[in-house]
């Protein structure tokens, strides 16, 4: 039973919401790793990392910056 005043079927539209949201990003992160693949993505840039790492870190805080760390992770072929 859920302690919050949300109703079932709210509670139940804000997860098929998030599940929607969750697909659109295994998606993009997908179209990232494709991308950086056909672009030599196994090299690697420190400079470029690092200005992806600020953005994230600027955008999101410290998860944001663990969150590029994966992204650039996956994109290498790791």
């Amino acid at each position: 039973m859920s302690t919050t005043n949300i109703s079932t079927g709210t509670e139940a539209a804000m997860r098929e919401r998030i599940d929607a949201l969750d697909a659109r990003l295994i998606a993009l992160v997908r179209d990232r790793m494709t991308l950086s693949e056909s672009s030599g993505g196994r090299r690697v840039n420190l400079a470029r990392e690092m200005e992806i790492l600020g953005h994230y870190s600027t955008e999101l805080g410290a998860p944001g910056r663990d969150l590029a760390l994966t992204l650039l992770r996956l994109c290498r072929g790791h």
